[in-house]
């Protein structure tokens, strides 16, 4: 058995994949899941982001995209699609690296993610080597009772998590509150429709697991 594992994060600029290059294009940012890699080579593709008629404009027109759903509620718009452009990604999972969060930001690209044992993370750092523009941020091992680092105890999305956080360190839950809806919005760069989304959505997560699905 193999007992090491690490916390691998990298940076990823100059990528021409349509994600990168539409968050680039119109200045935004979006969130990801790992993306799937079909047989025939296609990629799907599965993100969300604050509403952004522009973004969703620029996918939508973007010839290497099929099949966009684009669904928006309280500001907050989640994406999927078929992608015919490789991600980056893969060539680092092909190697071992098991991606959990990935971030695109106006064009530039953070994975996160874990590595087991370190014969494969040569393995994942020498495609990384390969790729163009990847860079390793941090790596650390991952310690004994803290794999929510890495794969959550709560399947939050990672927008939700910036935004629970976000509310909790600002004092938004205390009685009475600490910082407003709109601040906390205005800490994180969203607006206040779409941090109460966030908000309202991870809070359903968290209390759907501890009390069970009780509809």
């Amino acid at each position: 058995m193999i007992r090491d594992c690490l916390v691998v994060e990298f940076g990823v600029t100059g990528d021409d994949c349509p994600l990168a290059e539409a968050t680039r294009t119109v200045g935004d940012s979006v969130e990801a899941i790992p993306p799937q890699r079909r047989s025939d080579g296609n990629t799907l593709l599965r993100f969300s982001g604050t509403e952004n008629e522009a973004l969703a404009t620029h996918l939508d027109e973007d010839e290497r995209i099929r099949y966009l759903h684009a669904a928006t509620a309280d500001g907050v718009t989640d994406y999927r699609c078929l992608s015919k452009h490789p991600c980056v990604v893969n060539d680092l999972t092909d190697e071992g690296f098991m991606a959990e969060q990935l971030r695109y930001d106006a064009g530039v690209e953070t994975y996160t993610g874990a590595v087991v044992g370190h014969d494969v993370l040569r393995g994942v750092l020498e495609a990384a080597g390969e790729a163009v523009g990847v860079t390793l941020e941090r790596i650390y091992p991952l310690e004994a009772g803290e794999d929510d680092s890495v794969s959550r105890r709560w399947s939050f999305t990672a927008a939700q998590e910036a935004a629970l956080r976000a509310a909790l360190s600002a004092g938004y839950f205390e009685v009475p509150r600490g910082a407003t809806a709109a601040e906390v919005a205005d800490d994180l760069g969203i607006s206040k429709s779409a941090f109460l989304e966030r908000l309202r959505r991870g809070l359903a997560t968290l209390l759907e697991q501890v009390f069970g699905d009780e509809r």
